[in-house]
């Protein structure tokens, strides 16, 4: 048991602490006091102490109200620091267990702002508006060089410094940013300008180039593709040639083995006519010996026996045509002096009706229509003889049938001898009623 007392203390008496943290040992023994950054160590209680400092990383809002800048503009800037105490520095780290050990995180970051501050106010007043507005890198490296070389000695080291805000109560950064607007605006509309000028010219140049690049493309092309026709139509032009000896020599051999092929044919065939030649002579003399036997003297009697019959024939012909000529001769003069009979008795009956017209007149021509009526009646009713069939309408105030038909046909020859009248002036009616009184 009293082994284990002291081995339960010695437990006790350790202790550790994060890399955010610092320990800091003094009293017997710790001469000067022992600083441990992120560890642990072994305190004697009662005679040794420990103490415990922050090291963790603090964000400062640092705001300047209404700092009057060098031409006395009163302006308001805010700015964003990252401070810590250095644990890895012994030295600094000694000098800030000297400045904050014992204080909180809280009063430590109050000791750096208001220094901070201090610095961004003076920085501020040695500077003008467009400075500070219109560099703002300038501006948080000053701050932050001047900071950190003043709160170097507290054992604080400056990690940032950013400017977040600058503004006024008086309308001067609006009034500068208008200026400022309207001077970019005008430089952005010259430069749009002078942009769209030189874009239009690069463009010309460049559609100018185009142009003279596909001009000369072109040309080459042109170049290219007439040397390749020049050289096609000589390689052609070989190639054509070859090729139409090479043809020309097979359709000559060809040509020759024709030829030669009809000579040998030629052969044959000259063998073969000589022999059908011979053959034929054969024939013929064997069918004359034939002929000479079966047919040449029976021909030749028989020859005699046709041009005997044929002379007969001849005279015989000779005869009757001589025959026939005498009497178409006679039969000629026959008809001859019929006719002229004929033609004398018709004059003299001409002559007669020619006395009794000049005699008689009108009835010798009343005479000849009388006998010629028949005929004319004849010539009328010959169209109804033809027709086959035909269909006769009447109102039912007259006859029909034949009788109407046969009615009509007289009705015809009754107008003749009107017509005649009107024809010659000669009244058929008239000269028949003188010749009857």
């Amino acid at each position: 048991m009293l082994f284990y007392l002291p081995v339960q203390d010695s437990r006790n008496m350790f202790y550790t602490c994060g890399p955010n943290e610092a320990m800091v040992v003094s009293g017997c023994c710790r001469a000067p006091p022992l600083m441990v950054a992120g560890g642990r160590v072994f305190v004697i209680p009662c005679i040794q102490q420990i103490q415990r400092i922050s090291l963790n990383t603090l964000t400062l809002n640092v705001k300047s109200d209404k700092v009057y800048t060098r031409h006395g503009v009163p302006i308001s800037v805010t700015g964003i620091a990252q401070v810590k105490i250095q644990g890895q520095n012994k030295e600094m780290l000694a000098a800030a267990c000297q400045m904050f050990l014992g204080k909180s995180e809280t009063e430590i970051s109050h000791i750096a702002l208001e220094t901070l501050e201090g610095h961004q106010r003076a920085i501020i007043a040695h500077l003008t508006v467009e400075e500070i507005y219109q560099d703002r890198k300038k501006f948080s490296e000053q701050v932050f060089k001047v900071a950190s070389s003043d709160l170097v000695n507290m054992g604080i080291g400056v990690v940032s410094y950013t400017l977040k805000d600058v503004h006024d109560d008086q309308d001067y950064l609006n009034s500068l940013g208008k200026a400022r607007t309207a001077q970019v605006q005008r430089d952005a509309r010259i430069g749009e300008a002078q942009y769209k000028r030189d874009a239009v010219i690069r463009e010309a140049h460049a559609m100018q180039e185009k142009v003279s690049a596909q001009y000369k493309n072109e040309i080459e092309m042109a170049k290219a593709q007439r040397d390749y026709e020049l050289k096609k139509a000589v390689y052609d032009m070989e190639v054509n040639a070859k090729k139409a000896e090479s043809e020309m020599a097979y359709q000559l051999q060809v040509a020759k083995t024709k030829q030669k092929i009809e000579e040998e044919k030629m052969q044959v065939q000259v063998v073969e006519r000589a022999q059908q030649i011979t053959l034929q002579e054969q024939e013929i003399t064997r069918k004359e010996k034939e002929l000479e036997a079966k047919v040449m003297k029976p021909a030749e009697a028989e020859r005699y026996k046709l041009e005997k019959l044929a002379e007969a024939e001849r005279l015989q012909l000779i005869m009757e045509a001589e025959a026939e000529a005498e009497s178409i001769r006679i039969k000629g003069e026959a008809e001859a002096f019929a006719t002229e009979a004929k033609g004398r008795a018709d004059a003299e009956q001409m002559a007669k009706k020619a006395e009794a017209f000049n005699q008689y007149k009108e009835g010798a021509m009343v005479d000849m229509l009388l006998e010629k009526l028949p005929l004319m009646a004849e010539e009328i009713s010959k169209p109804l003889s033809a027709a086959q069939k035909i269909t006769m309408v009447s109102s039912g105030g007259s006859e029909v049938g034949a009788a109407k038909l046969t009615g009509e046909v007289l009705d015809i020859m009754v107008r003749l001898p009107q017509a005649v009248e009107k024809l010659t002036g000669v009244s058929i009616s008239q000269v028949t009623s003188t010749r009857m009184g």
